[in-house]
C-alpha cells in the first residue's frame, strides 16, 4: 500500500501546478455550495492542501 501512496505523492510533485488549479477549482466550488457561509475556513483548507503539493512549484525537491 505504501507504493501507491508514493506514486500518488511523485505524481502530485511532478504535476502540482494542476493540482493546485484543482484545489482551487474544489474550494470554489464548495464555497459555492455553502454560500459563502465558510469561506474562510474553506480558503484555510485549499491553502493547506497547496502547501503539501508545494504551491505550484514543479522545481520543487520531493
Amino acid at each position: 500500500m505504501n507504493s501507491f501512496f508514493d506514486k500518488v505523492k511523485d505524481l502530485a510533485d511532478k504535476h502540482d501546478d494542476k493540482v493546485d488549479q484543482a484545489l482551487e477549482k474544489i474550494g470554489e466550488e464548495a464555497d459555492k455550495r455553502t454560500g459563502g457561509k465558510y469561506s474562510d475556513q474553506i480558503a484555510k483548507g485549499v491553502d493547506a492542501a497547496k502547501e503539501h503539493t508545494g504551491g505550484g512549484d514543479t522545481t520543487r525537491d520531493a
